[in-house]
Protein backbone atom coordinates (compact mmCIF):
# COMPACT_ATOMS: atom_id res chain seq x y z
CA UNK A 1 0.00 0.00 0.00
CA UNK A 2 2.64 2.58 0.94
CA UNK A 3 3.82 2.39 -2.81
CA UNK A 4 0.41 3.17 -4.35
CA UNK A 5 -0.66 5.83 -1.54
CA UNK A 6 0.52 8.55 0.78
CA UNK A 7 2.31 10.58 -2.51
CA UNK A 8 0.86 14.11 -0.99
CA UNK A 9 4.60 14.93 -0.31
CA UNK A 10 4.94 14.31 -4.13
CA UNK A 11 2.39 14.75 -6.00
CA UNK A 12 0.26 18.28 -5.82
CA UNK A 13 -3.10 18.68 -5.45
CA UNK A 14 -4.89 18.46 -8.98
CA UNK A 15 -8.58 19.39 -9.33
CA UNK A 16 -10.56 18.64 -12.70
CA UNK A 17 -10.08 20.87 -15.04
CA UNK A 18 -12.66 23.75 -14.98
CA UNK A 19 -14.07 24.89 -18.58
CA UNK A 20 -12.87 28.58 -19.01
CA UNK A 21 -14.53 31.45 -17.84
CA UNK A 22 -15.87 32.86 -21.07
CA UNK A 23 -17.03 29.47 -22.72
CA UNK A 24 -18.90 28.19 -19.11
CA UNK A 25 -20.92 31.22 -18.53
CA UNK A 26 -22.41 31.03 -21.56
CA UNK A 27 -24.48 27.75 -21.00
CA UNK A 28 -25.86 25.70 -17.92
CA UNK A 29 -23.20 22.57 -18.16
CA UNK A 30 -21.01 21.71 -15.45
CA UNK A 31 -18.06 23.41 -15.30
CA UNK A 32 -15.71 20.90 -14.12
CA UNK A 33 -14.19 18.49 -17.00
CA UNK A 34 -13.75 14.81 -15.94
CA UNK A 35 -10.73 13.16 -14.86
CA UNK A 36 -8.82 10.90 -16.58
CA UNK A 37 -7.93 7.36 -15.38
CA UNK A 38 -4.67 8.03 -14.66
CA UNK A 39 -5.29 11.63 -12.92
CA UNK A 40 -7.87 10.20 -10.54
CA UNK A 41 -5.41 7.57 -9.53
CA UNK A 42 -2.62 10.10 -9.04
CA UNK A 43 -5.17 11.95 -6.71
CA UNK A 44 -6.49 8.68 -4.85
CA UNK A 45 -2.75 7.74 -4.46
CA UNK A 46 -2.29 11.37 -1.88
CA UNK A 47 -4.21 10.10 0.64
CA UNK A 48 -2.51 9.50 3.91
CA UNK A 49 -4.77 6.35 4.99
CA UNK A 50 -4.29 8.00 8.21
CA UNK A 51 -5.84 6.15 11.34
CA UNK A 52 -8.58 8.19 12.44
CA UNK A 53 -10.39 9.43 9.12
CA UNK A 54 -11.61 12.78 10.01
CA UNK A 55 -13.19 12.91 6.14
CA UNK A 56 -15.32 10.05 6.96
CA UNK A 57 -16.08 11.24 10.65
CA UNK A 58 -17.07 14.29 9.55
CA UNK A 59 -19.07 12.94 6.42
CA UNK A 60 -22.87 12.93 7.59
CA UNK A 61 -23.26 9.56 6.02
CA UNK A 62 -19.71 8.51 6.85
CA UNK A 63 -18.54 6.95 3.78
CA UNK A 64 -15.29 5.05 3.98
CA UNK A 65 -13.47 7.39 1.70
CA UNK A 66 -9.48 6.11 2.82
CA UNK A 67 -10.36 2.61 1.34
CA UNK A 68 -12.29 3.41 -1.45
CA UNK A 69 -9.29 6.09 -2.42
CA UNK A 70 -6.93 3.54 -1.80
CA UNK A 71 -8.81 0.84 -4.10
CA UNK A 72 -8.75 3.64 -6.73
CA UNK A 73 -5.26 3.86 -6.80
CA UNK A 74 -4.51 0.62 -6.75
CA UNK A 75 -7.06 0.34 -10.05
CA UNK A 76 -9.64 -1.52 -8.33
CA UNK A 77 -12.40 0.61 -9.73
CA UNK A 78 -15.70 -1.57 -9.78
CA UNK A 79 -14.43 -2.32 -6.27
CA UNK A 80 -14.31 1.29 -5.09
CA UNK A 81 -17.41 2.21 -6.32
CA UNK A 82 -19.56 -0.55 -4.66
CA UNK A 83 -18.38 0.68 -1.17
CA UNK A 84 -18.50 4.49 -1.90
CA UNK A 85 -22.33 3.55 -2.65
CA UNK A 86 -22.61 1.09 0.35
CA UNK A 87 -23.87 4.05 2.57
CA UNK A 88 -24.42 6.92 -0.14
CA UNK A 89 -27.43 5.92 -2.70
CA UNK A 90 -26.36 8.93 -4.79
CA UNK A 91 -22.67 9.31 -4.57
CA UNK A 92 -22.31 11.46 -8.27
CA UNK A 93 -24.64 13.48 -6.75
CA UNK A 94 -22.96 14.32 -3.60
CA UNK A 95 -19.48 14.27 -5.32
CA UNK A 96 -20.52 17.45 -7.19
CA UNK A 97 -22.69 19.01 -4.81
CA UNK A 98 -21.44 18.59 -1.46
CA UNK A 99 -19.34 21.64 -0.01
CA UNK A 100 -16.68 19.19 0.44
CA UNK A 101 -14.48 22.17 1.36
CA UNK A 102 -16.40 22.48 4.38
CA UNK A 103 -17.06 18.39 5.12
CA UNK A 104 -14.78 15.63 3.66
CA UNK A 105 -12.12 17.68 2.76
CA UNK A 106 -12.20 20.63 5.11
CA UNK A 107 -11.41 18.42 7.96
CA UNK A 108 -8.57 16.04 5.38
CA UNK A 109 -5.31 15.73 7.38
CA UNK A 110 -2.59 16.87 4.54
CA UNK A 111 -4.71 19.78 4.06
CA UNK A 112 -3.79 20.46 8.30
CA UNK A 113 -0.67 20.03 7.11
CA UNK A 114 -0.10 22.14 4.49
CA UNK A 115 -0.26 19.81 1.54
CA UNK A 116 -3.59 20.39 -0.25
CA UNK A 117 -6.95 18.49 0.60
CA UNK A 118 -7.04 14.72 -1.09
CA UNK A 119 -9.81 15.89 -3.92
CA UNK A 120 -12.42 13.50 -2.95
CA UNK A 121 -15.18 14.86 -4.30
CA UNK A 122 -14.22 14.78 -7.52
CA UNK A 123 -12.76 11.08 -6.85
CA UNK A 124 -15.93 10.19 -5.52
CA UNK A 125 -17.86 11.73 -8.93
CA UNK A 126 -15.35 9.98 -11.15
CA UNK A 127 -15.94 6.16 -9.66
CA UNK A 128 -19.37 6.90 -10.06
CA UNK A 129 -19.73 8.45 -13.46
CA UNK A 130 -17.24 5.18 -14.47
CA UNK A 131 -19.78 2.64 -12.99
CA UNK A 132 -22.75 3.66 -15.13
CA UNK A 133 -20.34 3.97 -17.97
CA UNK A 134 -19.61 0.50 -17.62
CA UNK A 135 -22.50 -0.47 -16.26
CA UNK A 136 -21.79 -1.69 -12.57
CA UNK A 137 -24.68 0.10 -10.86
CA UNK A 138 -26.49 -2.23 -10.24
CA UNK A 139 -30.54 -2.86 -9.87
CA UNK A 140 -32.15 -2.20 -6.64
CA UNK A 141 -31.52 -5.29 -4.49
CA UNK A 142 -35.46 -5.92 -4.26
CA UNK A 143 -36.08 -7.55 -0.49
CA UNK A 144 -38.39 -10.36 0.36
CA UNK A 145 -42.00 -8.89 -0.39
CA UNK A 146 -43.58 -7.71 3.08
CA UNK A 147 -47.13 -7.06 2.16
CA UNK A 148 -47.05 -3.57 2.96
CA UNK A 149 -46.71 -0.33 1.88
CA UNK A 150 -45.09 3.28 3.15
CA UNK A 151 -45.85 6.12 1.33
CA UNK A 152 -43.42 9.15 0.75
CA UNK A 153 -44.43 12.60 0.40
CA UNK A 154 -41.50 14.41 -1.67
CA UNK A 155 -39.72 13.12 -4.35
CA UNK A 156 -36.20 15.29 -3.07
CA UNK A 157 -32.90 13.79 -1.87
CA UNK A 158 -34.16 12.20 1.68
CA UNK A 159 -37.53 10.82 0.25
CA UNK A 160 -35.76 8.92 -2.79
CA UNK A 161 -32.94 8.12 -0.23
CA UNK A 162 -35.49 6.55 1.94
CA UNK A 163 -37.58 4.68 -1.05
CA UNK A 164 -34.38 2.75 -2.02
CA UNK A 165 -33.60 1.56 1.32
CA UNK A 166 -37.58 0.43 1.88
CA UNK A 167 -37.50 -1.23 -1.11
CA UNK A 168 -34.17 -3.27 -0.47
CA UNK A 169 -36.23 -3.92 3.15
CA UNK A 170 -39.27 -5.40 1.07
CA UNK A 171 -41.53 -2.54 1.88
CA UNK A 172 -44.11 -1.51 -1.23
CA UNK A 173 -43.35 2.36 -2.04
CA UNK A 174 -45.26 5.05 -3.62
CA UNK A 175 -43.69 8.72 -3.28
CA UNK A 176 -45.59 11.75 -3.54
CA UNK A 177 -44.82 14.89 -5.26
CA UNK A 178 -45.64 18.54 -6.48
CA UNK A 179 -44.25 18.92 -9.41
CA UNK A 180 -44.00 16.53 -12.77
CA UNK A 181 -40.58 15.08 -12.35
CA UNK A 182 -39.18 13.28 -9.35
CA UNK A 183 -35.90 14.82 -7.72
CA UNK A 184 -37.19 17.74 -5.95
CA UNK A 185 -34.64 20.39 -5.35
CA UNK A 186 -31.96 17.83 -7.06
CA UNK A 187 -34.36 18.77 -10.33
CA UNK A 188 -35.76 21.98 -9.73
CA UNK A 189 -33.64 24.03 -7.31
CA UNK A 190 -30.20 23.11 -8.19
CA UNK A 191 -28.87 24.57 -11.56
CA UNK A 192 -27.33 22.23 -14.44
CA UNK A 193 -23.65 24.03 -14.28
CA UNK A 194 -23.86 22.24 -10.78
CA UNK A 195 -25.77 18.91 -11.40
CA UNK A 196 -26.61 18.13 -14.79
CA UNK A 197 -30.31 16.73 -14.83
CA UNK A 198 -29.70 13.74 -16.69
CA UNK A 199 -27.28 12.73 -13.70
CA UNK A 200 -30.76 12.56 -11.50
CA UNK A 201 -32.93 10.92 -13.87
CA UNK A 202 -31.04 8.13 -14.35
CA UNK A 203 -30.91 7.40 -10.37
CA UNK A 204 -35.12 8.32 -10.80
CA UNK A 205 -35.43 5.57 -13.48
CA UNK A 206 -33.45 3.19 -11.48
CA UNK A 207 -36.01 3.55 -8.53
CA UNK A 208 -38.85 3.34 -10.95
CA UNK A 209 -37.35 0.43 -12.28
CA UNK A 210 -36.94 -1.09 -8.59
CA UNK A 211 -40.78 -0.89 -8.31
CA UNK A 212 -40.72 2.83 -7.05
CA UNK A 213 -44.12 4.18 -8.18
CA UNK A 214 -44.34 7.84 -8.19
CA UNK A 215 -47.46 9.97 -8.14
CA UNK A 216 -46.38 12.95 -9.57
CA UNK A 217 -47.89 16.64 -9.63
CA UNK A 218 -49.86 15.66 -6.19
CA UNK A 219 -50.34 18.22 -3.25
CA UNK A 220 -51.17 17.02 0.05
CA UNK A 221 -53.77 18.78 1.12
CA UNK A 222 -55.32 19.38 -2.48
CA UNK A 223 -55.40 15.88 -3.80
CA UNK A 224 -55.82 14.18 -0.47
CA UNK A 225 -55.11 14.47 3.16
CA UNK A 226 -52.21 13.37 5.40
CA UNK A 227 -55.27 11.15 7.26
CA UNK A 228 -55.82 9.60 3.75
CA UNK A 229 -52.71 8.74 3.04
CA UNK A 230 -51.67 7.34 6.80
CA UNK A 231 -54.71 5.13 6.21
CA UNK A 232 -53.61 3.77 2.50
CA UNK A 233 -50.24 3.10 3.99
CA UNK A 234 -48.61 1.27 7.10
CA UNK A 235 -46.53 4.37 7.69
CA UNK A 236 -46.10 7.66 5.96
CA UNK A 237 -42.59 9.47 5.67
CA UNK A 238 -43.10 13.18 5.40
CA UNK A 239 -39.70 14.65 3.30
CA UNK A 240 -41.09 18.06 1.89
CA UNK A 241 -38.06 20.42 2.48
CA UNK A 242 -38.49 24.14 3.29
CA UNK A 243 -39.55 25.96 0.54
CA UNK A 244 -41.27 29.49 2.22
CA UNK A 245 -38.77 32.15 1.27
CA UNK A 246 -37.51 34.60 4.13
CA UNK A 247 -38.30 38.38 2.89
CA UNK A 248 -35.92 41.42 2.73
CA UNK A 249 -37.28 43.42 5.83
CA UNK A 250 -36.95 47.00 4.05
CA UNK A 251 -39.73 49.42 2.09
CA UNK A 252 -40.47 48.22 -1.37
CA UNK A 253 -39.49 44.80 -1.09
CA UNK A 254 -43.14 43.61 -2.16
CA UNK A 255 -42.41 45.44 -5.66
CA UNK A 256 -42.47 44.35 -8.46
CA UNK A 257 -39.30 42.99 -9.73
CA UNK A 258 -38.34 41.42 -6.40
CA UNK A 259 -38.08 37.90 -6.36
CA UNK A 260 -37.80 34.63 -4.11
CA UNK A 261 -34.70 33.29 -5.27
CA UNK A 262 -36.40 29.32 -5.27
CA UNK A 263 -39.06 30.59 -7.92
CA UNK A 264 -36.13 32.33 -10.05
CA UNK A 265 -34.54 28.84 -10.08
CA UNK A 266 -37.54 26.68 -10.56
CA UNK A 267 -38.01 28.54 -13.68
CA UNK A 268 -34.41 28.22 -15.24
CA UNK A 269 -34.26 24.78 -14.81
CA UNK A 270 -38.10 24.37 -16.42
CA UNK A 271 -37.00 26.62 -19.12
CA UNK A 272 -33.49 24.19 -19.45
CA UNK A 273 -35.74 20.98 -19.15
CA UNK A 274 -37.94 22.59 -22.15
CA UNK A 275 -40.95 22.89 -20.32
CA UNK A 276 -43.32 25.61 -19.70
CA UNK A 277 -42.01 28.52 -17.48
CA UNK A 278 -44.54 31.49 -18.19
CA UNK A 279 -42.91 33.87 -15.40
CA UNK A 280 -39.69 33.39 -17.52
CA UNK A 281 -41.06 33.88 -20.84
CA UNK A 282 -42.80 36.85 -19.44
CA UNK A 283 -39.45 38.12 -18.93
CA UNK A 284 -40.23 38.58 -14.64
CA UNK A 285 -37.80 35.38 -14.14
CA UNK A 286 -35.21 36.27 -16.98
CA UNK A 287 -32.11 38.43 -16.10
CA UNK A 288 -31.15 39.17 -19.68
CA UNK A 289 -29.90 42.60 -20.12
CA UNK A 290 -31.26 43.75 -16.27
CA UNK A 291 -29.20 45.15 -13.60
CA UNK A 292 -29.95 42.15 -10.97
CA UNK A 293 -29.21 42.29 -7.15
CA UNK A 294 -29.05 39.38 -5.24
CA UNK A 295 -29.42 39.57 -1.22
CA UNK A 296 -27.98 37.07 0.74
CA UNK A 297 -24.62 35.01 1.17
CA UNK A 298 -25.67 31.28 1.24
CA UNK A 299 -25.34 28.44 -1.72
CA UNK A 300 -28.72 29.43 -2.98
CA UNK A 301 -27.41 32.80 -3.71
CA UNK A 302 -24.83 31.66 -5.52
CA UNK A 303 -26.63 29.66 -7.65
CA UNK A 304 -28.64 33.13 -8.68
CA UNK A 305 -25.79 34.67 -9.31
CA UNK A 306 -24.39 32.69 -11.35
CA UNK A 307 -27.84 31.94 -13.37
CA UNK A 308 -27.98 35.54 -13.87
CA UNK A 309 -24.22 35.52 -15.39
CA UNK A 310 -25.62 32.68 -17.72
CA UNK A 311 -29.06 34.38 -18.69
CA UNK A 312 -27.45 37.63 -19.48
CA UNK A 313 -27.34 39.97 -17.22
CA UNK A 314 -25.89 42.91 -17.52
CA UNK A 315 -24.60 43.11 -14.33
CA UNK A 316 -24.83 41.16 -11.23
CA UNK A 317 -24.05 41.92 -8.29
CA UNK A 318 -24.35 39.92 -4.18
CA UNK A 319 -25.30 41.82 -1.09
CA UNK A 320 -23.84 40.51 1.99
CA UNK A 321 -24.07 42.11 5.00
CA UNK A 322 -21.10 40.04 6.94
CA UNK A 323 -17.88 39.67 5.30
CA UNK A 324 -16.47 36.44 2.89
CA UNK A 325 -14.73 34.81 6.24
CA UNK A 326 -18.30 33.98 7.71
CA UNK A 327 -20.43 33.81 4.38
CA UNK A 328 -22.95 30.37 5.18
CA UNK A 329 -22.28 28.69 1.57
CA UNK A 330 -19.00 27.38 0.13
CA UNK A 331 -16.13 29.71 -0.78
CA UNK A 332 -15.59 27.83 -3.52
CA UNK A 333 -18.54 28.22 -5.16
CA UNK A 334 -18.07 32.17 -3.96
CA UNK A 335 -14.89 31.61 -6.10
CA UNK A 336 -16.32 30.20 -9.42
CA UNK A 337 -18.90 33.45 -9.50
CA UNK A 338 -15.78 35.68 -9.15
CA UNK A 339 -14.48 34.19 -11.83
CA UNK A 340 -17.44 34.45 -13.55
CA UNK A 341 -17.77 38.24 -13.07
CA UNK A 342 -20.12 38.44 -10.51
CA UNK A 343 -19.66 41.57 -7.96
CA UNK A 344 -19.49 41.31 -4.46
CA UNK A 345 -20.97 43.91 -1.73
CA UNK A 346 -18.82 42.44 1.42
CA UNK A 347 -20.55 44.00 4.88
CA UNK A 348 -23.50 45.27 2.94
CA UNK A 349 -27.29 45.13 3.75
CA UNK A 350 -30.54 46.84 1.85
CA UNK A 351 -32.04 49.25 3.34
CA UNK A 352 -34.74 49.93 0.80
CA UNK A 353 -35.99 49.29 -2.76
CA UNK A 354 -36.65 52.08 -4.82
CA UNK A 355 -38.38 52.89 -7.63
CA UNK A 356 -42.22 52.41 -8.04
CA UNK A 357 -44.63 49.68 -6.45
CA UNK A 358 -45.04 48.29 -10.35
CA UNK A 359 -41.18 48.09 -10.96
CA UNK A 360 -37.67 48.04 -9.01
CA UNK A 361 -35.42 50.08 -10.50
CA UNK A 362 -32.63 50.15 -7.77
CA UNK A 363 -31.64 49.30 -3.73
CA UNK A 364 -30.36 52.02 -1.53
CA UNK A 365 -27.82 49.55 1.08
CA UNK A 366 -25.94 50.06 4.08
CA UNK A 367 -22.33 49.24 4.86
CA UNK A 368 -22.01 47.18 7.89
CA UNK A 369 -19.37 46.04 10.06
CA UNK A 370 -18.95 43.36 12.64
CA UNK A 371 -19.78 43.86 16.00
CA UNK A 372 -19.54 41.31 19.52
CA UNK A 373 -20.62 37.80 18.44
CA UNK A 374 -24.45 37.08 19.07
CA UNK A 375 -26.04 34.07 20.95
CA UNK A 376 -24.33 31.58 17.92
CA UNK A 377 -21.26 32.99 18.34
CA UNK A 378 -21.18 34.98 15.14
CA UNK A 379 -20.39 38.33 14.89
CA UNK A 380 -23.50 40.74 15.17
CA UNK A 381 -23.23 42.89 11.92
CA UNK A 382 -23.82 46.69 12.60
CA UNK A 383 -24.97 49.50 10.52
CA UNK A 384 -22.38 51.93 9.70
CA UNK A 385 -24.29 55.62 9.77
CA UNK A 386 -24.14 57.89 7.15
CA UNK A 387 -22.56 54.90 5.12
CA UNK A 388 -25.43 54.07 2.24
CA UNK A 389 -24.61 53.59 -1.16
CA UNK A 390 -27.45 53.08 -4.41
CA UNK A 391 -26.98 49.95 -6.74
CA UNK A 392 -28.79 50.00 -9.96
CA UNK A 393 -31.63 46.74 -10.28
CA UNK A 394 -34.35 45.74 -12.20
CA UNK A 395 -34.31 42.20 -10.65
CA UNK A 396 -33.85 41.69 -6.74
CA UNK A 397 -33.88 38.17 -5.72
CA UNK A 398 -34.41 37.21 -2.35
CA UNK A 399 -31.72 34.37 -0.78
CA UNK A 400 -32.09 35.03 2.12
CA UNK A 401 -33.00 31.29 3.48
CA UNK A 402 -36.26 29.23 3.65
CA UNK A 403 -38.69 28.72 6.65
CA UNK A 404 -41.14 25.54 6.36
CA UNK A 405 -44.84 26.15 5.36
CA UNK A 406 -47.48 25.96 7.72
CA UNK A 407 -47.95 22.11 7.28
CA UNK A 408 -50.22 21.11 9.77
CA UNK A 409 -52.42 23.75 7.85
CA UNK A 410 -51.73 22.46 4.47
CA UNK A 411 -52.27 18.74 5.09
CA UNK A 412 -55.14 19.27 7.23
CA UNK A 413 -53.17 17.82 9.85
CA UNK A 414 -54.20 19.93 13.18
CA UNK A 415 -52.46 17.16 15.55
CA UNK A 416 -48.93 17.53 13.60
CA UNK A 417 -46.93 19.02 16.33
CA UNK A 418 -44.13 21.56 15.01
CA UNK A 419 -41.33 23.57 16.15
CA UNK A 420 -41.08 27.31 17.18
CA UNK A 421 -39.06 27.43 13.91
CA UNK A 422 -42.40 26.03 12.42
CA UNK A 423 -40.53 22.57 11.30
CA UNK A 424 -41.58 19.25 12.36
CA UNK A 425 -41.33 17.65 15.74
CA UNK A 426 -40.11 14.75 15.31
CA UNK A 427 -38.22 12.43 18.07
CA UNK A 428 -34.57 12.63 17.75
CA UNK A 429 -34.27 8.88 18.08
CA UNK A 430 -37.24 7.42 15.67
CA UNK A 431 -37.48 10.67 13.74
CA UNK A 432 -41.79 9.83 14.09
CA UNK A 433 -44.17 12.80 14.59
CA UNK A 434 -46.74 13.33 16.86
CA UNK A 435 -48.83 11.07 14.70
CA UNK A 436 -48.27 7.28 14.96
CA UNK A 437 -46.96 5.99 11.96
CA UNK A 438 -45.80 9.29 10.62
CA UNK A 439 -42.59 9.93 10.11
CA UNK A 440 -40.37 13.10 8.83
CA UNK A 441 -37.22 13.99 7.78
CA UNK A 442 -34.75 16.40 6.20
CA UNK A 443 -35.01 20.04 6.22
CA UNK A 444 -38.73 20.07 6.98
CA UNK A 445 -37.34 18.45 10.43
CA UNK A 446 -33.75 20.13 11.03
CA UNK A 447 -34.19 23.43 8.82
CA UNK A 448 -32.68 24.30 5.43
CA UNK A 449 -29.76 22.17 5.29
CA UNK A 450 -27.53 20.30 2.99
CA UNK A 451 -28.53 17.59 0.27
CA UNK A 452 -26.09 14.67 2.52
CA UNK A 453 -27.64 15.23 5.57
CA UNK A 454 -31.09 14.61 3.50
CA UNK A 455 -29.96 11.51 2.54
CA UNK A 456 -28.88 10.64 5.63
CA UNK A 457 -32.10 11.28 7.65
CA UNK A 458 -33.97 9.40 4.66
CA UNK A 459 -31.85 6.02 4.97
CA UNK A 460 -32.82 6.66 8.79
CA UNK A 461 -35.84 7.01 8.61
CA UNK A 462 -36.73 4.02 6.47
CA UNK A 463 -34.67 2.38 9.41
CA UNK A 464 -36.70 3.52 11.88
CA UNK A 465 -40.20 2.81 9.61
CA UNK A 466 -38.91 -0.55 9.33
CA UNK A 467 -38.42 -1.09 13.25
CA UNK A 468 -42.15 0.15 13.86
CA UNK A 469 -43.74 -1.82 11.16
CA UNK A 470 -41.67 -4.93 12.26
CA UNK A 471 -42.54 -3.94 16.14
CA UNK A 472 -46.18 -3.59 15.13
CA UNK A 473 -46.16 -6.98 13.27
CA UNK A 474 -45.14 -9.02 15.89
CA UNK A 475 -47.12 -7.33 18.52
CA UNK A 476 -49.94 -8.49 16.52
CA UNK A 477 -48.69 -12.10 15.87
CA UNK A 478 -48.33 -12.06 19.45
CA UNK A 479 -52.28 -11.29 20.10
CA UNK A 480 -53.48 -13.75 17.55
CA UNK A 481 -51.87 -16.32 19.24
Amino acid sequence: MAERMLKFTVTPRTPPEKRGVETRAQDFHEIYRDFIDQKAREQASRCSQCGVPFCQTHCPLHNNIPDWLRMTAEGRLEEAYQLSQATNPMPEVCGRICPQDRLCEGNCVIEQSGHGTVTIGAVERYLTDKAWAEGWVRPVAVGADRGQSVGIVGAGPAGLAAAERLRELGYGVTVYDRHDRPGGLLVYGIPSFKLEKDVVERRTRRLAEGGVDYVLNFEVGRDATLAGLRGKHAAVFVATGVYRARDIAAPGAGSEGVVPALDYLIASNRRGLGEAAPDFDSGRLDAAGKAVVVVGGGDTAMDCVRTAIRQGAASVTCLYRRDRANMPGSDREVGHAIEEGVVFEWLAAPKAVTGEALRAAGVVAARMRLGPPDASGRQSPEEIEGADFDLQADLVIKALGFDPEDLPAAFAAPDLAVTRWGTLKADLRTQMTSIPGVFAGGDVVRGASLVVWAIRDGRDAAEAIHRYLAAHAAGAQIAAE
